[in-house]
């Protein structure tokens, strides 16, 4: 079976869970054998994982008619794909795409991350993906968010090829219910001219039936998975204070991850303990106000921001951490927890996250109860027992969330899709 997937992150450059979930995903689907994959991202930089799906940028892609040689293409694109892939995909230019800036190949090139004129890229996305389609051999479509489903859609109208949409998160968690319309429009969109919605949990899934007033018998829920350990991250050695105990919270700063409760939790667990230390990991809109409040609460002592991290540092943070808090206030999925549990650090978790419908060996609390937050973390840093047994049953629960078990259901529900696609 052949896929032509939409994506907008892919590793190692990612910003968030949505890279990590498509590479996780498309990996597993590979796992099971049958399936050829070609994944398209906007930006590539040559050095992604091409040992199980084929990728191509988007930002290579010609759409308007350059007369270039292979060997002016070798030089320019040599280092992330195939010049022969550059003119099989220049043949099938459909339109005049001159009226767009395009730099001496033709290309529409893409910042490779969320720039200001996001919802410009977001419809350029969606012209390449045409062209795209209209060059490559593939059964279904794929779209992963809703910055790709516009892209998704355009490709399912020039092929009539069958498309599934992947919820990570709708607009309701990224808002607090203060939903920006236009985004709102793309998302519900992209699910009225899906074949089938792929959603991460089942309190996504509610979301779109209630929130985008979809048939429930279209959606399905296949929850996330962790990828392995490497080598690399299974020999970091970090070292624990022996004296002081690190709580850390590590995310997006931003009202989505309620950081501020976590402050809050904090500065009422430093009010009976001072052996212990809350790190802020991570980078967003709500960095100062953050600061600010530790600051307030007479705990910067106490309190580490570190900025974002990336790749091998999240594990050193992780390992060095004796216990994980990931407060959200509305939490699709929410793989942090997975990767902290994997690396044997016991986890607290809101019980309004989509993981929480999946794991056991954690603890499970309002993001809005401070009070209970505090506790968790007070009895995990001064309970030996407590801590040893989220630690060791936490790491072999997370151990059997396999990618492999996740790629499994989405390819089933591909043979839906396609058996109903050739009946009608």
């Amino acid at each position: 079976m052949k896929a032509l997937m939409f994506g907008w992150e892919f590793p190692p450059h990612i910003l968030g869970g949505l890279g990590t979930a498509s590479y996780g995903l498309t990996k597993g689907m590979a796992e099971c054998g049958g399936m050829d994959i070609t994944f398209v991202i906007p930006k590539p930089y040559g050095d992604e994982d091409k040992s199980f799906a084929r990728i191509i940028g988007a930002g290579n892609t010609p759409v308007a008619w350059r007369d270039v040689s292979w060997d002016y293409v070798q030089n320019r694109y040599g280092y992330c794909m195939d010049p022969q892939l550059y003119f099989d995909l220049r043949s099938h230019i459909y339109a005049d795409f001159n009226y767009l800036r395009t730099n001496d190949l033709g290309c529409i090139e893409f910042s490779g991350r969320y720039p200001d004129n996001l919802l410009e890229e977001i419809n350029n996305y969606s012209i390449v993906a045409g062209v795209i389609a209209r060059s490559l051999d593939f059964d279904i479509i794929h779209s992963h968010d809703w910055l790709t489903y516009p892209a998704g859609i355009h490709a399912k109208q020039v092929t009539g090829k069958p498309l599934v949409i992947h919820v990570h998160a709708t607009d309701f968690d990224r808002s607090r219910g203060n939903v920006n319309p236009t985004v709102y429009a793309i998302e519900r969109d992209g699910m009225l001219n899906a074949d089938h919605i792929i959603c991460v949990s089942n309190l996504t899934r509610q979301t779109v039936i209630d929130k985008y007033h979809i048939d429930p018998a279209k959606v399905s829920t296949v929850h996330n998975a962790v990828t392995p350990l490497s080598d690399e991250i299974k020999n970091i050695e970090m070292p624990h204070n022996t004296k002081d105990k690190v709580v850390t919270f590590l995310g997006r700063i931003t009202m989505q991850k309620g950081p501020e409760y976590f402050v809050e939790a904090a500065a009422r667990v430093l009010n009976k303990s001072h052996h212990v230390r809350f790190v802020m990991a991570g980078s967003g809109d709500m960095m100062n106000q953050m600061i600010n409040l530790v600051a307030d609460r007479g705990i910067s002592d106490r309190f580490h921001f570190t900025g974002f991290l990336r790749g091998k540092q999240v594990y050193e943070m992780l390992k060095a951490s004796d216990v994980y808090i990931m407060p959200s206030v509305s939490e699709p999925f929410g793989i942090s927890p997975l990767e902290a549990m994997q690396v044997g650090v016991p986890s607290i978790i809101s019980k309004q996250s989509g993981c929480a419908e999946i794991l056991d060996n954690v603890i499970k609390i309002d993001y809005w109860d401070i009070d209970a937050m505090a506790d968790a973390i007070y009895s995990i840093t001064h309970n030996p027992a407590l801590y040893e047994h989220l630690r060791v049953e936490g790491e072999a629960e997370v151990n059997e969330i396999k990618w492999k078990y996740a790629g499994q259901k989405v390819i089933d529900i591909y043979n839906k899709v396609l058996q109903q696609y050739h009946k009608d």
